[in-house]
């Protein structure tokens, strides 16, 4: 999933993410990005929902005057 990226390589994200936040914020933002990743996949597997009325301007009947 993360390509190229190992374990060493994760435990540096994490203590440089740990300065830079603090030991306070970090639960709060996995918190935020967790529901930020679900809101995502179920929009993502919602279905498609089309209109129930045409656009304005885009029917058919809307170039019957130019010639």
């Amino acid at each position: 999933m993360f390509g190229s990226i190992g374990m060493p390589e994760l435990l540096v994200i994490l203590v440089i993410a740990l300065i830079f936040f603090g030991p306070g914020k970090l639960p709060e933002l996995g918190s935020l990005i967790g529901k930020a990743i679900r809101g995502f996949k179920k929009e993502m597997d919602a279905p498609q929902e089309k209109p129930d009325k045409p656009e304005p301007g885009k029917s058919e009947g809307a170039h019957r005057g130019s010639r």
